[in-house]
C-alpha cells in the first residue's frame, strides 16, 4: 500500500508540473506574438529627400520670420518710448527685439540646415 501511496503521488506531482509547464508555454508565446507585434509598430518609415529639404527650408524661412516680427516689435516699442521721452527704455527695447530677431534667426537657420543636411543624406545613400 505504500508503494501506491508513492506512485500516486509521483503520478500527481507529475500531471502538475506538466500543467505548469504547458501554461508556462502558453504565456511565453502569447509575450512573444506581443514583442513581436510591438517591433512592427515601433519601425516608423523615414521622411523621403524631398521632405527633408522641404522642411527644412521652412523651418529656416520660420526661423527668419520670427525673428523679423519679434525686431519688429522691439523698433516699436523704442519708438514708443522714445516719443514719451524714455530713451533709456526705447535702447533696452531697441536691443531686446534685436536680440530674441537674432535668436530666432540663428535657430530656425541651424533646423532648417540640419533637415537639409539630413534630405541630401537620403539622396547620396539612394544614388550609392
Amino acid at each position: 500500500m505504500k508503494g501506491f501511496a508513492v506512485f500516486s503521488t509521483v503520478i500527481l506531482a507529475s500531471g502538475l508540473s506538466a500543467g505548469a509547464l504547458a501554461q508556462g508555454q502558453e504565456q511565453n508565446t502569447q509575450q512573444t506574438e506581443q514583442q513581436q507585434g510591438k517591433v512592427k509598430k515601433d519601425k516608423k518609415k523615414d521622411k523621403g529627400t524631398v521632405a527633408d529639404v522641404g522642411g527644412g527650408v521652412g523651418s529656416a524661412a520660420g526661423g527668419v520670420g520670427k525673428g523679423a516680427g519679434h525686431a519688429a516689435e522691439g523698433v516699436g516699442k523704442g519708438a514708443v518710448d522714445a516719443v514719451t521721452l524714455h530713451p533709456i527704455n526705447a535702447v533696452g527695447d531697441v536691443g531686446t527685439g534685436a536680440a530674441r530677431a537674432g535668436k530666432d534667426v540663428t535657430v530656425g537657420s541651424a533646423k532648417g540646415v540640419g533637415k537639409i543636411g539630413k534630405g541630401v543624406g537620403h539622396a547620396f545613400k539612394k544614388i550609392f
